[in-house]
């Protein structure tokens, strides 16, 4: 059994976040419509079990509104002593072209005017193009306004680990690097995690459930159509699925999950994110939010009450020896965003 705090952790010495984020790209537009208001109503209930840390983007189309609105509604309700309770990791995406200071402090005031906070949690900084060497500049002006006290700490999102590695070099003080990290997808393992071990920068780990396709719905079900999949996460996932091995690895997978499960009395879900979370470095993981649509609240708190044995590593490693490599399929950690 895993001691009461084992849902939480501190992740700088101002961030005391809970291990499972809530993903907010499900509002961005692509995963089906939401009703605002019943989306930030659904916020109290996250908050309430815990769940007291959201992962979210400035192109993730109302989500960093939904964060101000919730400060505003809940400080309201509850007082504002219970807003540093709240966490929000913001992220900022430009079009890699020139970078000014004018620039970069105008894209963070937004953030920080949506999201109604007087400094940014973590600002998430995201590069399309590396021979762009402009992303350096980016980073020099954002930690220039993190000393100014407009973001509490600088993070990357699906950097590589050569290009951390020149971050680092550049005196940039990056906490943590948020890449796609999954029992399909283990290329953090085989770079990123040796050196985020060495350099002391964290993990922040997304698409651990592929979607949801890691789950009860999907075992034993024939492969799905294309159309069958009605969100950008399962479309997403599956893909990344046919590269590793195809469905009926994925059907082997899914029945090594389901013996474990059971043994635990928990969710395959679970035993997914476990895993993941299990991994050296990694901070926590950033599980999907369908707000105001459906939640997993109950299935998701299981997790921290949940120990994976030797055993059950083991019937999952038979299984993830059979897959393709990744690694060598594709690249290293975001390489799949600059093909």
């Amino acid at each position: 059994m895993n001691p009461p705090d084992s849902r939480r952790l501190q992740f700088t010495p101002e961030l005391n976040i809970c291990r499972i984020l809530n993903g907010m790209w499900q509002v961005s537009g692509a995963h089906g419509a939401i009703a605002p208001q019943r989306a930030v109503q659904s916020m109290f209930d996250y908050f309430d079990a815990g769940f007291t840390t959201w992962d979210l983007a400035d192109h993730y189309g109302p989500a960093e509104d939904f964060i101000g609105e919730f400060r505003r509604q809940i400080s309201a309700t509850r007082g504002t002593a219970v807003l540093l309770s709240l966490q929000a990791f913001t992220k900022w995406v430009p079009r890699p072209e020139r970078m000014t200071r004018n620039l970069v402090e105008e894209n963070v005031d937004i953030s920080l005017r949506r999201m109604d906070v007087p400094s940014l949690d973590l600002l998430q900084f995201h590069w399309w193009e590396y021979r762009n060497k402009s992303y350096l500049d980016a980073l020099k002006y954002l930690t220039e306004l993190q000393n100014e006290g407009k973001i509490k700490r600088l993070a990357l999102t699906n950097f590589d680990t050569e290009h951390l590695q020149t971050v680092l070099e550049n005196d940039i003080p990056i906490v943590s690097n948020q890449v796609q990290f999954s029992l399909i997808d283990r290329r953090p393992l085989v770079r990123m995690v040796p050196f985020c071990q060495k350099h002391h920068v964290k993990l922040l780990a997304y698409g651990t459930v592929c979607g949801g396709l890691l789950s009860e719905r999907y075992l034993g079900q024939p492969e799905p159509e294309r159309s069958a999949l009605d969100t950008a996460s399962l479309r997403k996932y599956k893909n990344m699925i046919d590269v590793w091995g195809g469905w009926e690895l994925f059907q082997s997978l899914l029945s090594a999950l389901q013996l474990i499960a059971q043994k635990h009395g928990v969710s395959i879900a679970n035993i997914a994110t476990r895993c993941v979370l299990d991994q050296p470095t990694v901070a926590g993981v950033i599980v999907g939010a369908r707000l105001g649509v459906s939640d997993h609240l109950q299935d998701n708190a299981r997790v921290f009450d949940l120990t994976l044995d030797e055993d059950d590593r083991s019937q999952i490693d038979a299984v993830l020896r059979q897959s393709r490599d990744l690694y060598q399929l594709i690249g290293d950690c975001g390489d799949e965003y600059r093909r």
